[in-house]
């Protein structure tokens, strides 16, 4: 598949979350995230600003649903969403119920491997269970509870390849990556290119990152739209 680029908006500010889709979009960006901490702040009234003002942009709500998993991903579909997430680390029945909701509600489901104790086992679950997107991905907490004890920060990129390798769906890689480490991942047989925190997001505030960001993100968007297509599935 062509790589896709996907803005996380992890923005609390819903007027600056726009403005920062805006300015994404005409950037070249494929797809945008409402994320984690725009859903604690907006919930499903962020989701529908976000698909009025795109009425056929890829919506993903980064709900990393643990439970109650039919309504939680429901709620969101009928909002707009067109992508919801949900943890590896949830019951299997709960997983089981996000696909179900996708199904009939037309939408997507992104399985996510943090703190799986095995990440590859992870991702093998959720395409096992029906997601047919996982993201590798390394907490934000993690990263920087290992930074502090002046140990190595783990990388998404660290089992990209493996985790590639150990399933049929598309792949993203998610926590901590660099401009060139996210930009590296359709090499790694990742299409799904999420560009957040700390690229486009300010990591501490939770505010659009200051910079010409604009023109940055057209860059980085033209360099991730021209990699050829990246192989899904073994």
């Amino acid at each position: 598949m062509k790589p896709i680029v996907q803005i996380s908006l992890d923005i609390i500010d819903m007027d600056e979350a726009l403005e920062t889709a805006h300015m994404a979009m005409r950037a070249g960006v494929d797809w945008l995230e409402a994320g984690t901490p725009m859903i604690l702040a907006e919930g499903l009234h962020g989701v529908r600003r976000l698909r009025e003002a795109f009425p056929d942009v890829p919506i993903v709500a980064d709900l990393k649903t643990m439970d109650g998993g039919y309504l939680e991903a429901e709620m969101m579909f009928k909002a707009g969403a067109t992508h919801v997430v949900v943890m590896a680390q949830a019951h299997e029945e709960t997983i089981k119920c996000v696909v179900q909701a996708g199904k009939d509600f037309g939408g997507s489901v992104m399985g996510d491997n943090l703190a799986y104790p095995n990440m590859i086992d992870g991702a093998k679950r959720l395409e096992d269970l029906g997601c047919g997107y996982i993201i590798h991905h390394i907490g934000y907490d993690e990263r920087r509870g290992i930074a502090a004890a002046g140990k190595r920060m783990p990388s998404p990129l660290d089992e990209l390849r493996e985790i590639v390798a150990a399933v049929d769906v598309p792949v993203q890689a998610v926590g901590g990556l660099s401009l060139e480490q996210a930009i590296q991942c359709p090499e790694y047989g990742a299409p799904l290119v999420v560009l957040g925190a700390p690229l486009t997001v300010d990591a501490d505030a939770f505010k659009t990152a200051d910079g010409n960001l604009e023109e940055s993100l057209r860059l980085i968007c033209e360099k991730i739209h021209s990699y050829d297509d990246v192989p899904v599935g073994k």
